[in-house]
């Protein structure tokens, strides 16, 4: 198959979005589901596939980790990102549990989901004019592997007002659970974003990392089932959070020998939080393109791009892998060596209140109006034009540095100033 364009496969990717979006408001669930369904996806999967059958990529299967190690090679994802989750909220649930915990694995545009003794690696992706995008791949060697998509049994949970916002979208759930990992039920909101303080993420997740006197959710794992536990809440009420925390070596806790690595670094599972209800309002973004809620699913995700109402760290957060580092790494740069991939971590996730999605695939395949929507916003806070208290925590010396790596790195993106305000 011959190669297409990116310009060309953006065509492809609005097309696609222009017809869902005409046919929403007349459809029923069943039929948007449809619709969703029969789509063409132009996602890194699909795009991997051709390369696949063209003899251009090989991936190769290991004895003992099947096509994980070729797959993240491919997908550019750094094997750090290992995040695990032992919580059963996966479709292999019944493989999930603290010994055996569900290792996730991310880049800015792909998630890779392994399970010890699973059967499929899972699959998910953004496509700007569907939203998230499944598939499973055989953990078995294949003469040409293949990626199979999944609609409907993901959007179980993949597709949900509570959970994604109504839109294909992104999960990051934080529950405690009983010995088993079934999750029990709480009072606070399980999925987490960047917005959630501490002590609310990482329910069902092993951390590896230190977070000063600031508590967190993890590495909770009760000795009773469900029905042992009795009321949840009061077991919840008298868990000592403080004793689950400050974790470097999480390896004793479950079969690390059987993972292809010993860390679930709490900086990469802040970003996970972060760019999964990101990558959420993109596509909320997408559908809304042209239609009368489309000025606000666009100020959402700006407010989302600026990390308006981050939780302020109430110490610094360090991980436990070379994540850190190898995130940073990525760029781009901008003239004085600065990039919207620096972490600060003792108070914020970033160090520069812009979100580095703003260079993925997801947000290049936006429609054109609500790339323009978001340009003109992200301008008027970065020249001072906005005066919403909620603004105010973005620095004049912040704003003219993101204002800087964005022109050397995103050329064109913000219209020239002759004077910008400080």
């Amino acid at each position: 198959m011959g190669r297409r364009t990116l310009p060309g496969i953006l065509l492809m990717m609005l097309a696609s979005a222009m017809a869902l979006r005409a046919a929403a408001p007349q459809m029923t669930a069943s039929k948007r589901l449809a619709a969703y369904a029969a789509a063409t996806p132009h996602d890194a999967i699909a795009r991997l596939q051709r390369q696949i059958d063209a003899g251009e990529v090989t991936l190769t299967f290991d004895p003992k980790w099947g096509y994980l190690p070729s797959l993240l090679t491919a997908l550019k994802i750094p094997a750090s990102s290992q995040s695990l989750v032992y919580s059963k909220t996966s479709f292999q649930l019944d493989k999930i549990a603290p010994s055996s915990p569900r290792a996730i694995y991310f880049g800015d545009d792909v998630y890779l989901g392994w399970v010890l003794r699973g059967t499929v690696i899972e699959v998910a992706d953004v496509d700007p004019a569907l939203g998230a995008v499944f598939y499973t791949l055989d953990q078995q060697a294949q003469a040409t592997p293949k990626f199979e998509r999944q609609t409907h049994n993901c959007l179980q949970c993949h597709d949900s007002v509570l959970n994604t916002g109504g839109v294909p979208g992104f999960v990051m759930q934080s529950v405690f659970i009983d010995k088993f990992g079934y999750p029990l039920p709480s009072s606070h909101d399980p999925v987490s974003n960047d917005r959630t303080p501490l002590k609310e993420k990482f329910g069902g997740w092993y951390v590896s990392g230190t977070h000063g006197a600031d508590v967190h959710m993890g590495n909770v794992v009760p000795t009773q089932s469900v029905r042992e536990i009795g009321n949840a809440q009061v077991y919840i009420d008298s868990l000592d959070l403080k004793a689950t925390g400050n974790v470097t070596d999480i390896a004793p806790r479950f079969n690390s020998k059987m993972y292809y690595r010993t860390t679930s670094d709490i900086v990469a599972l802040s970003l996970l939080a972060h760019q999964t209800s990101v990558h959420n309002l993109m596509t909320q973004a997408a559908i809304d393109a042209g239609t009368p809620q489309a000025d606000a699913s666009a100020e959402a995700l700006v407010r989302g791009l600026l990390f308006i109402g981050e939780y302020t760290l109430k110490a610094p957060i360090a991980g436990a892998s070379t994540f850190a580092a190898d995130f940073a790494a990525l760029g781009p740069r901008d003239a004085k060596g600065r990039s919207l991939r620096l972490l600060d971590l003792k108070t914020r996730l970033m160090r520069y209140p812009l979100s580095y999605l703003i260079y993925s695939e997801g947000f290049a395949g936006l429609p054109a109006s609500v790339k323009q929507y978001v340009a003109r916003r992200v301008n008027e806070v970065l020249n001072g034009r906005e005066d919403r208290a909620e603004f105010a925590t973005m620095s004049a010396d912040d704003r003219a540095a993101v204002r800087e790596i964005l022109r050397d790195t995103m050329p064109g993106f913000l219209p020239v100033q002759a004077h910008a305000s400080r």
